[in-house]
């Protein structure tokens, strides 16, 4: 299996560190976030990874350069003309799996110790369970300002912003229906599908893509609520990921 990790966005609430720096290249106890992630994805066998870039695209291509992959095959996806956002940056990066039935993708500013094989051995037996199965999305059960929305058969069928109170539904029936709200971590595993099925081009998000497909195609969860997964995009964040991450 291949993955991507998404390292292209501005990491705007990681001032004034972003001001001269990719958020990808923060670092905890020693290590950037990139480099751990690029293990992280290693301890299940992942070798080969494309990163996207676009905010000091430079200096992420000069550490994995410098690095030598961290022991992985680390292919670039150059967004530096055009931010694409997690949907567009993926839909980019098609070529890159045109070979694959599945991968794996993950935001670059995410630490977790959840076991990737135990999402992986999920999603497979998803895939061999649900007709027309397109991605498995990770989640917990934590506190967020955003929450995806899964009926009792653990598919996707709506979202909410808890601030604004915004909703966005799969289909008119779904918010009668009983469901539950979880936190997206960030990481999922997509199938070839996607690309068949995805009607977006250009910029736009994962998310938005996942609520149009879930429409026709099923997208289970994988919920790791019992590991340790930490959003590392503020200063405070970062302090911390040093008291958690070795």
């Amino acid at each position: 299996m291949r993955a991507m990790i998404l390292a292209a966005g501005l990491g705007t609430r990681l001032k004034p560190f972003t001001n001269h720096h990719p958020k990808a290249l923060a670092v905890v106890n020693g290590k950037s976030l990139l480099q751990r992630n690029v293990e992280y994805l290693q301890q299940a066998g992942i070798l080969e990874v494309i990163v996207n870039v676009h905010h000091f695209a430079d200096q992420i291509i000069q550490a994995i350069t410098h690095a030598n992959g961290w022991g992985s095959k680390v292919t670039i996806s150059d967004e530096t003309s055009e931010v694409l956002e997690t949907g567009g940056g993926v839909l980019k990066a098609a070529p890159y799996f045109a070979n694959e039935a599945s991968w794996l993708v993950m935001n670059a500013d995410i630490l977790t110790n959840m076991d990737l094989s135990a999402l992986i051995q999920k999603d497979r037996m998803h895939a061999s369970t649900f007709n027309h199965y397109v991605a498995t999305l990770a989640v917990t059960n934590r506190s967020s300002s955003r929450n995806l929305l899964f009926n009792d058969a653990g598919h996707l069928v709506g979202w909410k912003n808890n601030t604004t109170g915004e909703e966005k539904w799969v289909n008119s029936n779904a918010s009668s229906q009983p469901y539950s709200a979880k936190a997206f971590s960030g990481i999922q595993i997509i199938h070839a599908d996607f690309y068949k099925a995805l009607s977006f081009n250009g910029k736009f998000s994962l998310i938005d893509a996942y609520l149009q497909l879930a429409t026709t195609h099923t997208i289970g969860m994988y919920d790791h609520s019992d590991s340790i997964l930490l959003d590392v995009g503020k200063p405070e964040s970062l302090e911390k990921a040093s008291t958690l991450f070795a």
